[in-house]
Order: C-alpha cells, then structure tokens, then sequence
C-alpha cells in the first residue's frame, strides 16, 4: 500500500508507474454472483461442466467482472490521507485482452496519466490500469480509469 498526504504529492508522479494492487481471485461463487446481479447467464461463465469443454477448457469470468475489480485494486494499493472522499467518473479506452479462468489471480499495475484540478479543491486523476492474472503471459485487461478525488 502507498499512502499519500496529499492530493498535490500524488499529482507529482504524472507519467509515473504509482502502485501495484494486492492479488485477488476470481471463483466460480463470485462470477456466478456477477451473473445474478447482471444477467448475463451464457454459459462460458456459469455452466461449469459445458466450459470445462469449450474454448478454454474451464469457465471464465465477464469482462466486466474484472473491470469491477479496478475500485478494489486501487483500495488494496493508493491512499491519500487528505482525500475525504471519491468517485469513479467514467472509463476510456477499455480492452479485454486475455480470458479470465476461474480460480485466477488478478492483480492491477496503475500508471498515473494526468491530474487536473477540479471544483472544490478536487483533482481528476486519469489512470492506465493493467491487470494481470497470475502466469498469464499478457494482461487480461487494460483501462483508463477516471477519479475523481476532494479533499
């Protein structure tokens, strides 16, 4: 974990390489819980025993599971003492690289790409993040996260 005073210290490291998440895994009680919430049901995610013969030999997780992931990478890896509050202000550029097996180990590399100020002594931060599942020899997903952060 990487704690910050403040806003203005964070800012700083524009361009920079900030943070690396804790690892989390993705199980089949999670991705079947992702499906009820969502419903999105296809099979490729749900039903185990036709994944176990498709494409990938096992279910995988949504998409959008693992982007869901991006607020609780960056809980287990930033904080900034200052900051009383934040919020998740959109996404660009978002790609799903490689599959996601269940019982995979997820973890996200965050790059800070700007830091603009904004009302009430607030800052937009734009983030690269990379999430890499454990042995996997590219990211299964890469996105710009935008946050919002006020003191």
């Amino acid at each position: 974990m990487k704690t910050f005073a403040t806003l203005a210290e964070l800012s700083a490291l524009v361009g920079q390489h900030v943070a690396t998440s804790e690892w989390t895994t993705v199980t089949q009680e999670h991705i079947n819980l992702f499906a009820q919430a969502t419903g999105d049901h296809q099979w490729i995610h749900v039903d185990v025993e036709r994944a176990k013969a498709g494409p990938f030999g096992a279910p995988i997780a949504h998409g959008f599971l693992t982007l869901s992931l991006i607020p609780q990478f960056f809980e287990s890896a930033i904080t900034v003492t200052e900051a009383r509050m934040g919020v998740n202000y959109g996404l660009n550029k978002v790609r799903f690289i490689a599959p996601v097996p269940v019982n995979s180990r997820l973890r996200a590399n965050m790059k800070l790409l700007a830091s603009d100020p904004i009302d009430n002594g607030g800052r937009q931060q734009t983030w690269e993040v990379t999430v890499e599942c454990e042995g996997a020899p590219k990211p299964v997903c890469v996105a710009e996260s935008l946050v919002r952060q006020y003191p």
